[in-house]
Formats: structure tokens, sequence, C-alpha cells
């Protein structure tokens, strides 16, 4: 496995040196940019394994390089933002970051959540053959390519997306609890707030109702989730 390659943008300087000597320090290729433009540029040239991006820049802004990314690639990304209040994450997470941290933050947190990242993708390669392509109602949940369709139509789903719409599927027949999807799917459930969890299902909730899919995931209160098929 080659060394992953990661980009950081974020037009604080003294951030982007601390958060690029904690990425290195754990081994990673780090590419430091202060604005999106250039993010964009490099992508472009030579896509990068995960990105680690700020809001608020000059230019190009967060959310706009985030939609541009999407448009070309599934890759991880994490946005850093001063920006803490829910309809921020709300935004941020809906144009298809895998998740939001809020500044100040810890350097050591934002690396166990890059970690979580990469790790949820390789037990997704490693266990492949266990679940290569999972049927749910009118949903085809294929391991291989990571992608989420209904009737035909590719839903656009995100890599931690991915993951919890198919450990749920797995899952069918039970209620998954918050924590269990929190370290089953992120990997270290003591490590993130729970509302990473309601964050990511209401992105997927949202997906499958534009989408018409027959397919729901009910709250089960004080506890967790339900992955429901719909009678026609």
């Amino acid at each position: 496995m080659g060394q992953k390659l990661i980009y950081v943008a974020d037009d604080e300087v003294n951030i982007l040196k601390i958060i690029s000597s904690f990425l290195e320090k754990e081994g990673y290729a780090v590419q430091a940019f202060t604005d999106g433009e250039s993010l964009v540029d490099a992508f472009r040239r030579q896509p990068a394994d995960l990105l680690v991006i700020d809001i608020m820049m000059p230019g190009m802004d967060g959310y706009q390089l985030c939609t541009i990314i999407r448009q070309m690639s599934s890759v991880p990304i994490i946005i850093v933002s001063a920006k803490d209040t829910e309809p921020d994450r709300i935004v941020g997470l809906t144009l298809g970051s895998d998740d939001y941290l809020t500044k100040p933050f810890s350097p050591l947190e934002l690396v166990a959540r890059v970690k979580s990242l990469f790790r949820r993708i390789e037990l997704d390669k490693a266990e492949h053959n266990l679940f290569v392509q999972q049927k749910l109602g009118d949903l085809v949940i294929d391991s291989n390519t990571k992608r989420v369709s209904c009737r035909g139509q590719d839903l656009q789903f995100t890599v931690l997306e991915f993951g919890v719409l198919e450990y749920m599927a797995a899952n069918r027949y039970r209620a998954v609890s918050r924590e269990e999807l929190l370290d089953k799917v992120w990997g270290f459930a003591s490590a993130v707030e729970t509302r990473a969890t309601d964050d990511a299902v209401k992105r997927i909730r949202k997906k499958l109702r534009e989408a018409h899919s027959r397919v729901e995931i009910e709250t089960v209160w004080g506890f967790g989730f339900r992955i429901t098929e719909r009678d026609t």
C-alpha cells in the first residue's frame, strides 16, 4: 500500500502548519494550500486520497470547493471551520463532506478522524466478498463500487454515507444504536459526538426521499435507527 496523499486548504498559515505537521508525523504525504482554487488545480493533476478543507477562504470558499470536488470524485472530505452552528454543519455535510470539525479543535482528534475514514475504506475493501451487492427494496448497495442506486439511478453517496447505509442494510432485521454505528462505521465511538450519526442519517434520508425510494430509516428514540421498506 502506497503512502496516502492528503490535501489541506486553509487561509490561516499557522493552522495549515499544525495540521500538516500532525498528519506528516502519522506518515501521510501532505500538500497545503491557502485557497480553494489552488487545491482544485492540484486535484485535477493528481487526485488526493483525502481532503481537509476550511470554509472561510478568500475567493472560492469551502462550500464551493466541496461542491466542485464532489462533481469529480467521492474522495473523503473533512471540513474544519469556525462556523459552528447547526445550519453551517448541515450545509457542509449536505454538500458532500464526510465529517465536520469546528475550530478550535484538537489536532489529535483530526488525525483520529482521518484514520477512521481510511480504516473504513480498507475494511470495506477487505470485506467486500461478504456483501458484494446487497439488494434492499428498490436499492442496490454495491460494495465493490461504493455506489447506491435506486431503480438504476446513482444516488451519489459519500464514503461515510455508504458505510452507514451498508451497515444498516446488513443488520436490517434489528435496530442499530448510535454507539454501534460510531464504533463500526467511524471506528472510535468514544471520540466522536453522537450527533455525527444523526447528521449522516439526515443526509441519507434526504437522498432516499429525492429518489422516491421505498426504503426509509426510522429513528428509535433514545437508542438509534432501524432501516425499513415502505409498503407500495
